[in-house]
């Protein structure tokens, strides 16, 4: 199958592109696995608040940050239940989802359909990727949604206390928690490439999914080691955690931009790597 025949050229944007996004997510969207990782992260809050609840004693200072003041505002629940979720079970989500994108194809034996549907190399690898930015935007909000719910139910909705020491409103309060779910979304988008990537180095999902998830976790490992503080900039989970800045006032909005533009680095290298692999590949089936 040669490059014009699989549609390896550039196509300009236009409603054939939307129709194939809306085409993606509504497969994505649909599927049964897609809202049973949501049903997971959603359950993470649920269990925690469950726990604090029905411990009989208050939290001691010990286990995830801010645990200690969800007794005080049921609102914390999702911020404790983001801050456990980012380094694994958000992660592991979004490894499935974009590990699937071509290989998942590949593997059902419809790749070579879409290629010549008239869909494009070019335009669906940006298709994948959006679509897989979209399930990131999704999985922390089915995190924060769980925990307010979980938060209203079993703990008094009050003044929140920033860890500057300010004191805000529930309505506030709500308000950056959504932001704390936005910055998790942009922290998972250079992840999403590398799995994108993966995806298409092999016909075989679980293998993207699996390598996708592996290289999170030993990038995780190689930022807790002192010893390599030189690559920790540069790691793609250097700043996940720095969600906590927007419960400071005034908010540190420095260490967004700085995740914001490593995540664009990271996202525009491996969509770089994907395109060359994929516009080469021969597609066979």
């Amino acid at each position: 199958m040669s490059r014009a025949e699989a549609g390896a050229e550039p196509r300009p944007a236009g409603p054939a592109t939307l129709r194939l996004l809306g085409s993606e997510l509504g497969i994505l969207f649909r599927r049964w696995r897609t809202w049973a990782m949501f049903g997971a992260l959603a359950a993470v809050p649920v269990l925690i608040g469950l726990a604090v609840r029905f411990s009989g004693r208050p939290p001691s200072g010990r286990g995830p940050a801010f645990l200690n003041q969800v007794t005080e505002n049921g609102l914390f629940v999702g911020v404790v239940a983001l801050v456990v979720c980012t380094p694994l079970f958000l992660p592991l989500t979004v490894s499935v989802v974009s590990g699937d994108t071509i290989a998942g194809e590949a593997s059902l034996g419809t790749l070579r359909y879409l290629l010549v549907a008239p869909a494009g190399r070019v335009r669906l690898l940006a298709v994948k990727y959006a679509s897989t930015a979209l399930f990131c935007v999704a999985a922390p909000l089915a995190v924060v949604l769980g925990g307010t719910a979980t938060g209203l139910v079993l703990f008094p909705l009050g003044q929140a206390t920033l860890l500057s020491g300010a004191v805000i409103g529930p309505g506030e309060a709500f308000g950056r928690l959504l932001l704390m779910a936005g910055y998790s979304a942009v922290s998972l988008l250079g992840l999403a490439a590398i799995g994108l990537f993966a995806s298409t180095l092999t016909g075989v999902p679980v293998g993207a999914m699996a390598a996708t998830a592996v290289l999170a976790v030993v990038s995780q490992i190689l930022g807790a080691l002192d010893q390599l503080e030189w690559l920790h900039p540069w790691l793609f989970t250097h700043h996940w955690l720095g969600l906590a800045d927007f419960l400071r006032e005034p908010v540190a909005w420095d260490s967004l931009g700085q995740n914001a533009l490593l995540q664009a680095g990271y996202a525009a290298f491996f969509a770089a790597l994907a395109y060359g692999r994929f516009t080469t590949k021969d597609i066979l089936a």
